[in-house]
């Protein structure tokens, strides 16, 4: 079939039409279970009533005015996020990669503002923060940056998880201003650092008067179990990034910031055509309110758990797994080879699931799922893996 579609996706064959909590359907009426939620970004499912209806009521009202003028929904969603995160400020944007996009503008002109004329941001092997130009540099993903030089000045990278690169980084280089790191780091495989590991960061960034940059996209809005990751380690970042799960599938990001930071962009430094419309702010106060109510960040840390510990019984067993990580709805089990085709394998099954950095089955569900239909996905996952282990064998 011809399509005018530019093919900058590697499609998986099938066409979904309609949603419902952890449920799809395709155009066939064929229903998959969906562990992938959009990316991490469905969390309170498809469809979520309360969500349907402010979009609806808000389409209604008013879409879109200017950040010319004054935008209520925006201030009352500003308010919100930094209740929730300890935060003093908000930018709202389109997606994840804006929100870092402002992010990393925010820290080139703090350093500016200190007087250091290039100003420079640790970045690490394994991350993802985006495909613009300045956030697939960050992104620690050769395959992501190739074809794309020159790549923006600007960056150093380290190993994740090594706070020890990061103090040598700091003896060689006076120009640095800032750390950007995922808490998890998810599309790199579910990489789980140290526990004292942002705590680590979060003493660097104090003795050495640098910003702590967390990018919250996927791991924030109760992934992890908890609002935010960093909140595990009750760790406070001087900016905070998010996207995906704040809007539920419509698209919103914001950049938080708190301290010096929150005051650093001013009038004319930065902006959005589209950010923060009364509709996407109606939307993500939507999210938040529902998930209040319901507590999911509680949820997920509590079914995430039941997840992982039924898979890991259920696989111990089975040779070709090295590992299986686990933080909230957060999932990943490493197997011992690649196995992307298994994205494919899984769909014939009705099973939506995600492979990423190669051999890594990433488990991203909906933060509403049911223990009992947890167990169709451990179910799922378990005949899935052993069907194809044992021919892989």
């Amino acid at each position: 079939m011809t399509t005018h579609v530019m093919n900058t996706y590697g499609r998986i064959p099938v066409n979904l039409v309609r949603g419902e909590g952890i449920w799809l359907w395709d155009e066939d009426g064929n229903k998959y279970l969906d562990a992938v939620a959009g990316v991490a970004v469905c969390n309170l499912g498809h469809c979520h009533p309360a969500v349907t209806a402010a979009i609806q009521e808000q389409a209604g009202q008013l879409v879109h005015t200017s950040n010319w003028y004054g935008i209520p929904l925006q201030e009352q969603l500003a308010d919100r996020l930094c209740a929730l995160s300890g935060m003093d400020a908000a930018f709202f944007s389109n997606s994840g990669a804006e929100a870092n996009e402002a992010a990393i503008k925010l820290a080139r002109l703090y350093g500016h503002n200190k007087g250091i004329n290039n100003p420079s941001i640790i970045v690490t092997d394994g991350s993802f923060h985006g495909r613009t130009l300045a956030t697939l540099t960050a992104t620690g993903n050769r395959k992501v940056h190739a074809g794309f030089e020159p790549l923006v000045q600007g960056f150093v990278r380290v190993p994740f998880n090594d706070l020890e690169a990061i103090h040598q980084v700091a003896e060689h280089n006076s120009e640095v201003v800032a750390i950007m790191v995922e808490p998890i780091e998810g599309e790199g495989g579910v990489i789980m650092p140290d526990e004292d590991y942002l705590t680590g960061l979060r003493k660097i960034c104090d003795d050495k008067g640098w910003l702590l940059i967390l990018d919250e996209i996927q791991t924030g809005m109760g992934r992890t179990g908890k609002w935010f990751a960093c909140q595990h380690e009750n760790v406070l970042p001087d900016v905070m990034t998010l996207a995906k799960g704040l809007g539920n599938g419509f698209p919103v990001g914001a950049c938080l910031a708190r301290g010096e930071a929150a005051a650093t962009l001013q009038p004319g430094n930065h902006g959005s055509t589209f950010g923060g419309n009364p509709l996407a702010c109606r939307t993500a106060l939507a999210v938040i309110d529902a998930m209040e109510t319901a507590d999911i960040p509680v949820q997920a840390a509590a079914i995430g758990q039941y997840i992982h510990d039924k898979l890991s019984k259920a696989l111990a067993q089975l040779n070709g797994i090295n590992s299986i990580r686990q933080k909230g709805m957060l999932i990943g089990i490493e197997l011992d080879r690649d196995c992307a085709d298994l994205m494919h394998t899984a769909l014939a099954q009705g099973l939506l699931i995600n492979v990423t950095a190669g051999n890594i089955v990433r488990l991203i569900p909906p933060l509403v799922m049911s223990e009992s239909e947890a167990d169709q996905l451990v179910d799922g996952i378990c005949s899935l893996l052993t069907k194809y282990l044992a021919i892989a064998a």
